[in-house]
């Protein structure tokens, strides 16, 4: 069973959210599962990621060293995304290229904030590539 069940993100208009999300989720082979006027949910056979209105009504803020890291299958869908990102109203947080500071030394990674303020990474070759380390299941 996986860790994590899903994650979201408060945002404060789906349809505009939609275009910045429809697109650089489509560059990691992502689409929209389901979305009405209070949510949008991501993922290839479930929802995993979601687009929210915050339930309080206040306005939604992204949280300071909160980032959510998209899994991404090669260096290409890592600037993809990272284009589509830009193209659709994000602003670029760190390009895209190697980080000397991570533990795994072939990841390609980029980060970027939608207009919401939420802070997001794509990376290729990052810790879900990894194995367990013995003992571990």
């Amino acid at each position: 069973m996986p860790l994590i069940d899903h994650l979201s993100v408060g945002v404060a208009d789906i349809d505009r959210a939609r275009v910045f999300y429809d697109s650089v989720l489509a560059a990691l082979g992502t689409g929209c599962l389901a979305a009405d006027d209070e949510f949008a949910a991501y993922g290839q056979i479930r929802p995993e990621f979601l687009l929210l209105l915050p339930y309080d009504g206040g306005a939604p803020t992204g949280g300071n060293g909160t980032h959510i890291a998209f899994s991404a299958e090669s260096k290409d869908a890592v600037d993809s995304f990272h284009a589509a990102a830009l193209e659709n109203g994000g602003t670029c947080e760190g390009a895209p290229g190697g980080r000397d500071f991570y533990p795994m030394p072939d990841a390609y990674t980029a980060y970027v904030r939608d207009s919401f303020g939420n802070k997001l990474e794509v990376i290729f070759n990052g810790f879900s590539t990894q194995e367990a380390p013995e003992g571990n299941t």
